[in-house]
């Protein structure tokens, strides 16, 4: 079996333009301006020689839609030629993209090295989950560079990181951990679910693989689970027909594929909406009574803003934020937003805010928090796509009753 490459017509034109027609031609589908949905589990052969080609490699072709759907290919097409990359593999959920990709690699004995500050699920995933068979986990601050040189050995195999980091917005410089890791055999995994790759694009930074979860930005509406893995052809294929066929099954559905399909159509200009209006709400609550310190990559005050500047187009529709009171005032914020909605997830329409302390890292210790860079009066805001005016009177009034 094999992933069905197809030439690109648009790989020299804009964002928008690849986002919308790569990966389809209408002409080939009665006209049809949207890629049809192939609800099918599996295909019919013209022949059983035209069969066993496909089964040994030797022919390009579907087989059964646990390894390969034509809607799906069309998504990948799109995800690769985005990011930069050589292939991609679309997957069921943005923790199927991260398992699939590194239960494909490594083996006892092995060591992954990680950001201190990641998504919760792919934290767990690391530490009550692979580290049972003998892959050491190791966690350390990478916006530090040093720290890794210190750490790495020749048993690493990864070195995996956010950045900006969920749910405090650290920065980690891409092409300098790459170049570390690299210089010590160690290939790098970056989730660049906040930025999607219109804000930034890691492979071209010198990452290794890109994973993202589809359920943020790039579908954009709230209405799918799913996630991608973008990288080296060889390696997806080993992914596809090993991480994905035998040992996950994190296999996308041709309907969310579809509706990742649509989403891509308009994330560019999404995604300016989302930035310039997070940039707005940053500065305004900056200066807040209630707010001890606001992290945003576009505002002055970030400790790595320049940095952001270098490595990203645009700052994204991601806030963090410190409230003065803590805990408490975290919990009065939340409970007194009307427009925004308390929500975990990101990237949809509708504002979406989050108190991690109290919501998604609630199980954790506070002193366990805090080694991971999350406080007690952390609020963490998806900034949507309503009217500007209406999100700042919303989130005003709320941090007027957390002062």
């Amino acid at each position: 079996m094999q992933i069905i490459m197809t030439k690109l017509k648009y790989s020299s034109s804009g964002f928008s333009t690849r986002a919308i027609h790569t990966g389809h031609d209408p002409q080939q589908h009665h006209g049809a301006l949207n890629p049809p949905v192939y609800l099918n589990s599996t295909y019919a052969f013209e022949s059983t020689a035209q069969g066993q080609k496909r089964f040994l490699g030797e022919e390009p072709g579907y087989v059964y839609s646990r390894v390969g759907n034509p809607t799906e290919t069309v998504l990948e097409q799109k995800l690769a030629d985005l990011e930069g990359g050589e292939a991609a593999l679309a997957v069921a959920s943005g923790m199927g993209a991260i398992t699939s990709l590194i239960w494909s690699f490594v083996e006892p004995g092995d060591e992954i090295i990680a950001d201190k500050t990641l998504y919760g699920c792919t934290f767990a995933f690391f530490t009550e989950g692979i580290s049972k068979f003998n892959i050491k986990i190791t966690f350390i601050d990478l916006t530090q560079p040093e720290e890794l040189e210190k750490v790495i050995s020749s048993k690493t195999r990864f070195v995996f990181f956010e950045t900006p980091a969920n749910p405090n917005m650290r920065l980690i410089d891409i092409s300098v951990i790459s170049a570390i890791a690299h210089d010590n055999g160690a290939r790098v995994i970056v989730d660049n679910t906040y930025c999607t790759p219109y804000l930034q694009r890691p492979l071209e930074m010198g990452a290794d693989f890109v994973v993202h979860s589809l359920t943020k930005y790039l579908s954009g509406h709230g209405d799918i689970i799913a996630g991608a893995i973008i990288g080296p052809l060889e390696d997806i294929q080993k992914i596809h027909f090993y991480g994905v066929k035998d040992m996950t099954g994190a296999v996308i559905s041709p309907f969310d594929a579809f509706l990742t399909i649509r989403g891509l159509k308009t994330l560019e200009i999404r995604m300016d909406r989302h930035c310039q209006s997070a940039m707005k709400i940053a500065e305004v609550i900056e200066n807040h009574p209630a707010v001890k310190q606001v992290f945003y990559p576009g505002l002055a005050s970030h400790p790595q803003h320049q940095l952001a500047k270098e490595q990203m187009n645009d700052f994204g529709g991601m806030i963090a934020f410190e409230l003065v009171k803590g805990f408490d005032a975290g919990v009065i914020f939340m409970d007194n937003v009307q427009l925004a909605m308390r929500a975990v997830s990101l990237g949809d329409a509708e504002t979406l805010v989050q108190h991690p302390a109290s919501m998604t890292h609630v199980t954790y210790p506070p002193e366990e928090r805090l080694k991971h860079g999350i406080s007690e009066g952390l609020v963490r805001i998806s900034v949507g796509l309503e009217t500007l005016s209406d999100l700042m009177t919303d989130i005003k009034q709320a941090l007027d009753k957390a002062i």
